[in-house]
């Protein structure tokens, strides 16, 4: 449920920004999501078709990228890209590790009219 409340900030944002930039309408939102990310892209999307209705959103897309994790090991210092969840060190097997990225969650772009 926390995708509602996500996807109310995401929407927010973007009328703010368009307003600013005398926009009729937003056409395309362009979201990171890291696979670690505990967001649900299709859970954002069923609640963008009904809280974006009767607004200059209305149409837009929205388009999701996502980023891989990237762990560094806190022993050994290898990075490397879990596996089915695995976090385990490839390298000395340690399952102590740094995320470098795979958490991110933000709005890169919005495309306006």
């Amino acid at each position: 449920m926390h995708e509602l409340a996500v996807t109310q900030s995401i929407l927010k944002i973007a009328i703010d920004h368009a307003e600013q930039a005398n926009a009729k309408q937003i056409t395309d939102l362009h979201i990171v999501m890291g696979e670690l990310s505990s967001m649900v892209d299709d859970s954002i999307q069923f609640y963008w078709e009904i809280i974006a209705k009767d607004t200059i959103a209305q149409k837009a897309q929205l388009h999701f990228r996502r980023v891989p994790a990237e762990l560094q090991c806190v022993i050994c210092s290898e990075k490397y890209h879990p596996t089915n969840e695995e976090l385990i060190c490839p390298k000395c097997g340690n399952a102590g590790a740094k995320i470098l990225s795979g958490e991110e969650f933000f709005l890169e772009t919005i495309d306006v009219e």
